[in-house]
């Protein structure tokens, strides 16, 4: 029996004796085999064209016409490889070499040997199965190099093309018919159309490959004349004793383009950042922030900070300063605090107290900012004689009181709502009262500070803030903890903005170590 994986044949056999024929649909219908007969070589031909047969079994001597012309004329209707078998009672040697080169494949001598045939078949079966899965596994491929966007093109060692997929018609605007067969260097313009031969010919060499293994790109040619920048790599392959290249060529004339917009885009907007980078700097940098007494440091994660720090000094003598924390990152936090800063030192410039200054702030942000987004903000007013202030923490971590050794004096937790999140009425903007003492110093300091992570995902936290200032002098604080930050976060980055404000005891309070730099 037939092997369940090699399907039975469709077999066309051709013989003028009717009894050679029953003999053969029996045996072959036994086989499994579906059997077409035919009574001369004309019927072989014409009944060959209508059921295209997966082999055919030809008498030789027949009327009409004779196995060998058959066989010419069945060949030249064939597609594809069509097995053809020669049954004959004559001279084997003789009738061997006329039906091959008539296009037989095999001989079989009458009287027909059964077992012989039947392991003819077989092979038959198996080269079949082979030459189906083989075409079945190029067409395969065909689908999927026209389903490519990309040209890819196969040339021979004379540099002519030899197989190409539907893109490289699409992109080239040639017909098949027109590619088929041409040089490689139709698709290019001039120097390299010239040139593209004698690099073939120095490689086929031994010289250095020119576009082999590489990947580059180059200029393309379309049937109209008009060209276009190419990516293109090459590749080497052998078969059948031949070297062939298969090139992939992808037009690229779009994506630099498009690439030359985003660098236009990206060099326009590296401009605008410039130039909001050198106003938010305008409104950070006044002169309160030199004062001696006060010591900052502001670290943004990236060009722009969302946390900004302020120290500013009103016309009576009192001391203001603050330290604010927009949520998110970047530009977009820090456009949020920008019109707080001009307002803050509008309103010190005016002596107002910090309860007028808050509700101001609150209701800009309720007016200008989207919902969602708030300002956390601690807020500090130091009378001008020193004795005594106020202090307002609203969603900032706790604010520090801290003596001349470094020792926690105070802490002024935060109790309020950030700014921006309720309407004035609704808005709680009640200072603390601050009553210090020469030599001590407040630190203000955002979030970003204690959740700072190392690589181990250990946060600096409250306990290394307040472990940092142990036995620190007043002047060396903001350096000491800069140290202790980098310390810990190592070459991890930290991923909040970082931010801090020292503000120091005008009497007796130490001003910064003249050793330290200062860099804010």
């Amino acid at each position: 029996m037939i092997p369940p994986q090699l399907p039975p044949l469709h077999i066309l056999a051709a013989d003028d004796t009717q009894t050679n024929l029953h003999l053969l649909e029996a045996f072959l219908g036994k086989l499994g085999h579906r059997v077409s007969t035919a009574r001369d070589g004309a019927e072989a031909v014409a009944r060959f064209k209508t059921l295209r047969p997966d082999l055919v079994l030809l008498d030789i001597m027949m009327p009409v016409m004779d196995g060998f012309e058959a066989a010419r004329q069945i060949k030249a209707a064939s597609a594809s490889w069509v097995p053809l078998i020669f049954l004959s009672a004559l001279e084997r040697d003789q009738n061997l070499l006329a039906g091959l080169e008539a296009g037989g494949d095999d001989y079989l001598a009458k009287p027909i040997n059964f077992v012989v045939l039947e392991a003819k078949l077989r092979s038959v079966q198996k080269a079949l199965h082979f030459q189906r899965e083989a075409v079945a596994t190029r067409d395969r491929l065909e689908k999927l190099s026209n389903s490519i966007l990309d040209a890819i093109i196969t040339i021979d060692s004379q540099g002519h093309m030899i197989h190409f997929n539907q893109a490289t018609e699409v992109i080239f605007q040639y017909t098949a018919a027109e590619l088929e067969g041409q040089n490689i260097s139709l698709l290019m313009p001039e120097p390299q159309r010239s040139e593209h031969d004698f690099h073939i010919r120095s490689y086929l060499g031994g010289g250095a490959p020119y576009m082999v293994g590489n990947r580059r790109e180059v200029m393309a040619r379309r049937k109209d004349g008009s060209t276009f920048q190419a990516e293109v790599s090459v590749s080497e392959l052998r078969q059948n004793g031949q070297r062939l290249f298969t090139g992939i060529l992808r037009d690229v004339t779009e994506q630099r383009r498009t690439q030359a917009q985003l660098d236009a885009y990206y060099l326009a907007l590296q401009d605008e950042q410039s130039l909001a980078k050198r106003l938010i700097e305008m409104q950070l940098h006044r002169p309160g922030l030199q004062d001696p007494l006060v010591q900052y440091w502001v670290a943004p994660t990236t060009t722009f900070s969302g946390d900004v720090v302020a120290a500013a000094r009103s016309p009576q003598g009192r001391r203001y300063a603050l330290l604010a924390d927009a949520t998110g990152h970047g530009l977009a936090a820090a456009i949020s605090v920008l019109p707080l800063l001009a307002l803050f030192y509008r309103m010190t410039s005016h002596d107002q107290d910090i309860r007028e200054i808050l509700l101001e702030f609150n209701q800009q942000l309720r007016e200008s900012v989207p919902t969602g987004r708030f300002v956390a903000m601690a807020l500090i007013c130091i009378e001008a004689d020193e004795s005594r202030g106020e202090i307002w923490v609203g969603g900032t971590p706790e604010a520090l009181l801290i003596d001349e050794w470094g020792r926690l004096v105070q802490r002024f937790p935060s109790v309020h709502l950030p700014l921006g999140i309720v309407d004035n009425p609704q808005m709680e903007a009640s200072p603390t009262e601050i009553a210090w003492c020469p030599g001590q110093q407040i630190l203000l300091y955002s979030d970003g500070l204690i959740e700072a992570e190392n690589a181990d995902g250990e946060a600096f936290g409250q306990d290394g803030l307040e472990a940092t200032l142990a036995h620190t002098s007043p002047g060396s604080r903001r350096l000491a903890l800069m140290k202790a930050l980098g310390a810990h976060l190592s070459t991890s980055p930290a991923k909040d903005d970082v931010s801090l404000l020292l503000l120091s005891h005008a009497i007796g309070g130490s001003r910064r170590d003249p050793s330290e730099p200062w860099v804010p």
